[in-house]
């Protein structure tokens, strides 16, 4: 049996949102040091400002400042703060109700320890040096001496408002394969393609499981294919992906390998993108030092017939 491998895996995907007037009015509003909530059609005042109220859906666009001081509802301290969190120390986190609100804030509390943290203490914003008009123009909350502050009347009108943010999402995780992958991968350092073939409907599934996903049994019997295969569909894509050097366009297909029931997914090289087509038959392209094929490329064969391959479309 292999060993089952691990590396760490990162998934980032930062991308620009558009700004209603409410979500607008409240990020130009921490440019300028002033915190803005919308009151609802019951008096209610919610921080951060949404443009629909949670509880009637009704639109609800009157702006309401409120102070930079609040109260603290709930904690919890973090020991060890990742990349591109508010403070590279440890930190708390916190959920604020400001002065004036009615519903609480989730930001950074600056402490210098979980011990001088509790609910219901006093906290103030600090604010950044550098504001843009995002929710990091609040570079965290820190402990307030208990004096209260009060809104500076502004009424909500700026210049210059902010029209859009860059929300960056990222998540980083160690990935284990498990048994049937992790044999998948090592097969391929060999240049051979491995699937597993289900006990019950004897179908091959490439990359495998560990499990039919047809008849939900576990799966152990290993089962070489291809090299060679079929493309099933494909698609052209002609927008060039951040960190992939590769020149558009290009064509990405499902490519059904010989002796496999499951058509897997790689790119089609060696070929004008516009003479891509069902049924071409096609090899791998192995990367150097034969990891994995970089793309799949023209046999020379003549086309599969559309019958030998309609089930796996």
């Amino acid at each position: 049996m292999p060993d089952v491998l691990k590396a760490p895996l990162v998934v980032e995907f930062p991308f620009t949102r558009s700004l209603g007037p409410v979500q607008s009015a409240f990020l130009t509003g921490l440019r300028e040091r002033v915190v803005l909530g919308v009151r609802t059609g019951d008096g209610r005042t919610l921080v951060p400002p949404v443009e629909y109220d949670p509880v009637t859906a009704e639109e609800i666009r009157d702006l309401v400042e409120v102070a930079p001081t609040g109260t603290v509802t709930t904690w919890a301290w973090n020991h060890e703060p990742r990349r591109g969190q508010p403070l590279d120390t440890p930190f708390a986190w916190v959920l604020v109700k400001l002065d004036g609100a009615d519903t609480a804030l989730l930001h950074a509390l600056d402490a210098p320890g979980p011990d001088a943290v509790h609910t219901g203490m006093s906290v103030r914003i600090r604010w950044a040096e550098e504001r843009s008009g995002a929710i990091t123009d609040i570079a965290c909350f820190e402990p307030n001496d208990g004096t209260t502050a009060q809104p500076s009347g502004h009424s909500g009108e700026f210049e210059d408002q902010a029209t859009g943010i860059v929300a960056e999402a990222r998540l980083d995780y160690v990935y284990s394969p498990g048994r049937a992958q992790s044999g998948y991968i090592g097969a391929l350092s060999e240049r051979r393609i491995v699937g597993e073939r289900c006990p019950s409907c004897r179908k091959v599934y490439v990359p495998p499981r560990g499990a039919c996903p047809t008849c939900g049994v576990a799966t152990a019997e290993q089962v070489e294919v291809g090299p060679r295969g079929t493309v099933t569909t494909f698609c052209i894509v002609n927008i060039k992906a951040k960190n992939l050097d590769i020149e558009v366009p290009y064509v990405y297909a499902h490519i059904a390998l010989d002796g496999a029931d499951l058509a897997l997914h790689g790119r089609i090289g060696g070929i004008p993108y516009d003479q891509v087509r069902m049924g071409l038959r096609v090899e791998p392209v192995w990367t150097e030092g034969g990891r994995y094929p970089d793309h799949y490329r023209p046999t020379g064969e003549p086309d599969a017939d559309y019958e030998t391959y309609k089930e796996l479309l």
